[in-house]
């Protein structure tokens, strides 16, 4: 069978507040929905699709999905967001295909940043 799939088309979820919550991702990562929506080409890259275990710890419980941002110049990224007041995990992950840090929005909800090797 040949894959239909192609790529991701598409990241929708749920806010409290979309406006306010648009305007913190346009301040903080650049997304910039135009109408309430951001298209942009990707980059040539992989794009992971991954079920988890229901009993995950990998994100929070409350949160039934997470979003994975590939980025550019990780460490200069979260300096900048650090010195806007963004919460920033402690945590870091270096792997053979790249390196990981995470941050929460303005709701809460966490976010994986991905700098691809």
């Amino acid at each position: 069978m040949n894959p239909r799939v192609v790529g991701v088309g598409g990241i929708f979820f749920r806010a409290e507040d979309p406006e306010k919550l648009a305007a913190w991702y346009r301040e903080h990562l650049g997304i910039a929905p135009p109408g309430g929506t951001e298209l942009w080409e990707s980059s040539r890259g992989i794009v992971v699709f991954a079920p988890f275990q229901k009993d995950t710890d990998y994100f929070p419980k409350e949160q039934p999905m997470m979003v994975n941002f590939r980025v550019k110049d990780i460490d200069g990224l979260l300096d900048e967001l650090k010195g806007k007041g963004v919460r920033i995990d402690e945590k870091r992950q270096d792997e053979p295909y790249g390196r990981f840090a995470w941050i929460y929005d303005l709701e809460g909800n966490k976010i994986e940043l991905w700098e691809p090797s």
